[in-house]
């Protein structure tokens, strides 16, 4: 098990444009499956990843809001896109373009979730790091966590808000499908 104080090295990590992250979770964010490629990227072993709490690969410049969005939306059945900069075990950092979905049972009750990853495009994160960056640079000025949240996702709100779009809306737009996918 990995220390808890790992810290980001500032190294990127790219993987494969043809290869996809999958990861699913049961309702509290365990790892239950980890593909190869996430084992690879994120620089953990299986022994290491399952039954873990997803969260082990947050980044620390990764807003706290866009997880509050995340995990509201997936919490009313929905599936989000979003784009998400992760912490590997070994320090490196590598940025992914996420689908999450929920995943349901025979009956239609959620069971857990399920994430596929792709490189997200460089034209993208040239406008997603900025806003992210403010984001938790807003979050920081708090002390609580509950506050930092709720101030980062102000913010949120009216820098979409001012563009006239909705998060969905501003992730399609950054990656060339326009909202309606």
């Amino acid at each position: 098990m990995r220390a808890s104080g790992l810290r980001p090295t500032g190294v990127e990590r790219t993987f494969d444009p043809g290869e996809i992250i999958v990861t699913k979770t049961d309702l509290q964010g365990r790892i239950t499956y980890a593909n190869d490629v996430f084992l690879r990227v994120s620089a953990y072993p299986e022994e290491e990843t399952l039954g873990r709490p997803h969260n082990m690969i947050r980044h620390p410049d990764m807003p706290r809001c866009v997880f509050a969005l995340l995990w509201e939306t997936l919490k009313q059945g929905r599936e989000i896109f979003a784009y998400i900069v992760n912490l590997a075990g070994d320090g490196a950092h590598y940025w992914v373009f996420a689908h999450v979905t929920p995943s349901t049972d025979a009956r239609g009750q959620v069971v857990g979730y399920h994430s596929n990853r792709r490189v997200p495009a460089r034209s993208a994160l040239r406008r997603v790091e900025p806003l992210y960056a403010s984001l938790a640079a807003e979050e920081r000025r708090h002390a609580r966590p509950a506050e930092a949240v709720a101030a980062g996702t102000a913010l949120l709100e009216r820098t979409l808000e001012e563009q006239n779009m909705s998060y969905e809306e501003f992730v399609w737009s950054l990656a060339g499908q326009g909202a309606a996918r």
